[in-house]
């Protein structure tokens, strides 16, 4: 039976100290305190720092860093080991809040048949560590859910399409069409096209996945012609397939174009070939705008990046599981202004 006085607890890993705060202030809570070690070899361990007994506790654990030490699987290991350190603690539950789920474009063989299925390793070790829930953002394939054994574990997906959409649309953004960069993400501009109002197309990406990043060709399903386009996607990475999909709709006649993803990872060349984009949209007089959101914070991002702060949703989702309530309600922008007054 659910413990509806067990009392909330916020911790942070490393990378998701000013989140903890930002989130704290809305629901009222001071983030407990804790610390992590890392010894000389590479390993390391999390010490909570305050007594956790029978809380229902909220572990804030971002393993994409930019410019950190630490890669995305060090701090996963990080984030299991302090799993079971609040588990050894006997805190009455455990919610991982993960924006970004490690391994999630992982999720399938692809054909391929000697390879691992790393989505669900990772949700078999998070499970094993001791969680209870795990609380992500826009995950990659929501099959991922159907991972976990739910007597163990279960998966909260929050979807942003009734916030991040008029956001965009508030700064600006959104343009007159909703482009998916594929079609396995068509589902997803969809949601984005009917929440704003918008007409939708598609490009259809051939991938050589021998290569990862890659894409051999696309092809345009719709029409962007004299149109300013929002494509949407859940990850940016090395941005190569972006830099290639933006190319192909200015070819196809769009104007101003705006990339709006939830994980803008921009790993390696990414901010170079974005920089380059952005250069060549001003020689020949039209927009280009990238729009990520605080799940990968980029600090000293240029004028041409701006990013959607997450921390109030996560609030308010993170009051919502405390509470017992819908989290499906917290994520419909209207339930949201009238609860909170927003």
């Amino acid at each position: 039976m659910p413990d509806a006085s067990a009392p909330l607890r916020l911790i942070a890993l490393g990378g998701s100290e000013a989140a903890a705060q930002s989130i704290g202030k809305v629901l009222g809570v001071v983030p407990v305190p804790s610390h992590e070690t890392w010894f000389a070899c590479g390993e390391g361990k999390v010490v909570v720092d305050d007594n956790v007994r029978g809380c229902r506790v909220f572990l804030l654990a971002n393993p994409v860093v930019p410019k950190g030490e630490r890669s995305i699987y060090d701090r996963l290991m990080m984030t299991l080991n302090a799993v079971e350190a609040l588990a050894l603690s006997d805190a009455y539950e455990v919610t991982v809040v993960m924006p970004y789920f490690p391994g999630a474009r992982q999720d399938k063989r692809k054909g391929r048949t000697r390879e691992g299925i790393t989505a669900g390793l990772v949700a078999r070790m998070l499970e094993v560590a001791g969680a209870d829930r795990v609380l992500t953002v826009e995950i990659h394939n929501e099959a991922i859910a159907g991972m976990f054994n739910p007597r163990e574990c279960t998966l909260e997906n929050i979807y942003l399409h009734k916030h991040f959409g008029p956001w965009l649309r508030a700064q600006g953004l959104c343009g007159d069409t909703v482009v998916s960069p594929d079609v396995g993400g068509l589902e997803r501009a969809r949601r984005y096209a009917e929440t704003l109002g918008l007409a939708i197309a598609t490009l259809s990406k051939e991938r050589d996945y021998t290569h990862p990043n890659e894409v051999l060709r696309s092809t345009l399903l719709g029409t962007v012609e004299d149109r300013d386009v929002l494509m949407v996607d859940d990850i940016v990475d090395t941005a190569g397939s972006v830099c290639a999909a933006v190319r192909e709709l200015k070819a196809q006649g769009a104007r101003n174009i705006t990339v709006a993803c939830a994980h803008a990872l921009l790993s390696g060349p990414a901010w170079s070939r974005l920089q380059a984009l952005r250069e060549q949209a001003e020689q020949e007089g039209w927009r280009f705008t990238v729009a990520g959101t605080s799940a990968v914070t980029h600090p000293e991002a240029p004028d041409w990046y701006c990013s959607y702060p997450l921390e109030p949703l996560m609030a308010r989702v993170i009051r919502s599981i405390h509470s017992r309530g819908s989290v499906t309600r917290v994520q419909d922008a209207s339930q949201v202004s009238e609860e909170d007054g927003a």
